[in-house]
């Protein structure tokens, strides 16, 4: 684990914590991609990502993440998280997250989510509790 890695991790997830897309977007490269895989497009530069990420905290408004596993290296970290809430539904939301982050001159290059996407899914259409 390089301690740069590691550090810049805890900023740009301070930022996710914080549920502020003007500073997770301040932390990405200017053509960054995000890719949340839940069946939509991924999407690029920093006015994109920070529609997205502004609509995955409309969606689940007190979202919270917590770190189950990191590894970094010098230019990447992949996370495991447990992500909980309640969703805009009413739902109680409890998924699994992995994320594979790719990091060029000490900014976020691309971010791939991988969410439980048929628990995601049933908490954000119909309302069911996730898990």
């Amino acid at each position: 684990m390089t301690a740069s890695t590691r550090e810049f991790f805890d900023r740009y997830h301070a930022c996710w914590e914080a549920r502020d897309p003007d500073r997770i977007v301040a932390l990405h490269t200017e053509d960054s991609l995000f890719h949340l895989h839940l069946g939509q497009p991924p999407v690029q530069g920093r006015e994109a990502i920070h529609k997205a990420a502004a609509e995955m905290f409309s969606l689940v408004p007190d979202l919270t993440f917590t770190l189950v596993s990191l590894r970094t290296g010098a230019d990447f970290w992949v996370t495991r998280f447990t992500l909980t809430g309640t969703a805009a539904t009413g739902a109680r939301v409890d998924v699994d997250l992995a994320d594979f982050v790719l990091v060029e001159g000490g900014a976020v290059k691309e971010k791939h989510s991988y969410v439980d996407g048929v628990a995601m899914q049933a908490v954000l259409s119909t309302g069911e509790v996730a898990r």
